[in-house]
């Protein structure tokens, strides 16, 4: 089984660590966003993968080659943001007569992909939202999807399309890619995806969706946090230090270094960071970051950051009110 990785956006909701740090690296619950997939893709029997990277493209290779050495992975460049279409077209080299798997790199799921992957038609990830208008749209009739529409201003139904899917014919996928791109086909100015799958199902191919209910978008700062606390509720980490109160769960890096803290629920510390005389509950602390003397929530904190504060004294009589930020 081949996948298609494409991580090339910018990142622009997370500035300002994507300013410095390409978004699929950012750390959640102790790996990179992309580690998370990979491993994901790996365990459902995925042998080999293009990824598609543009924005710090170097970064990106240089972790995927480090973390999976024993991988295969090729990487194809998509030199301008054109949009999911067109970093699909980039990879078309690697679409040949076999099933692919299309994952999208700033998303990350938890579910059996198994059954999915053993199916003769291709099928999409779907899950039920309150507000669809953010998404690609599936509109299903007796079980199989019949149209697919790019975050619409009136939605006719709430499942939106998560970023999975599975392309049981794939020379059709590489011969409606060649055709939105060469028609320059765009919608809100970009080669959408699903126009190319839109154009599969037009001419012919069934495509059925499946329901994904884990599934956790690192798309924006809150976002992030929240998916940090998802995948921390499933696996805590952290080693018991003397002056420490952890409360999980937590992930703690080995090489962390904390003194007089309380630290968590819902926190990731990671490599070399050195936290001292602090309380940091529902957040992100990047590789060597130090914070100092703080009381931190809902926080991400970059790599090699300074974060650091001082304790106040106040001398505040009865029925007064004292607000501090």
């Amino acid at each position: 089984m081949h996948a298609i990785i494409p991580v090339a956006g910018i990142g622009t909701r997370l500035r300002p660590h994507t300013f410095t740090h390409p978004k699929v690296l950012l750390n959640v619950a102790g790996k990179a966003i992309l580690g998370h997939i990979i491993d994901k893709v790996i365990a459902e029997g995925v042998t080999d993968a293009t990824i598609v990277v543009g924005h710090m493209s170097e970064k990106i290779k240089d972790y995927v080659r480090s973390a999976y050495p024993d991988f295969r992975v090729d990487f194809a460049e998509q030199e301008m943001p054109l949009g999911l279409g067109h970093a699909i077209y980039t990879a078309r080299e690697g679409l040949d007569k076999d099933p692919v798997l299309i994952i999208l790199g700033d998303t990350i799921f938890d579910v059996d992909l198994r059954p999915v992957l053993r199916r003769p038609v291709s099928a999409l990830g779907v899950k039920a939202v309150d507000d669809a208008r953010r998404f690609g749209v599936a509109e299903t009739t007796d079980g199989v999807i019949t149209r697919l529409v790019e975050k619409p201003e009136h939605p006719r139904t709430n499942l939106a399309v998560v970023g999975l899917y599975y392309i049981a014919n794939t020379p059709l996928l590489r011969e409606c890619l060649d055709a939105v791109v060469t028609r320059d086909i765009r919608t809100k100015g970009e080669y959408q995806l699903t126009d190319v799958l839109q154009m599969m199902i037009d001419r012919g191919e069934r495509m059925e969706p499946f329901h994904v209910e884990g599934w956790y978008d690192c798309g924006k700062p809150e976002t992030l946090l929240s998916t940090n606390r998802a995948l921390l509720q499933k696996h805590s980490t952290y080693r018991p230090m003397a002056g420490v109160v952890i409360t999980e769960p937590v992930y703690i890096a080995p090489t962390a270094s904390l003194c007089n803290c309380v630290v968590g629920p819902n926190t990731t510390v990671g490599d070399g960071a050195e936290l001292s005389e602090a309380i940091v509950r529902n957040s992100i602390i990047g590789t060597q970051a130090r914070v100092n003397r703080v009381l931190l929530e809902n926080s991400i904190i970059g790599n090699d950051a300074i974060v650091q504060g001082s304790y106040k004294r106040f001398n505040v009589g009865d029925s007064s009110e004292l607000e501090f930020q």
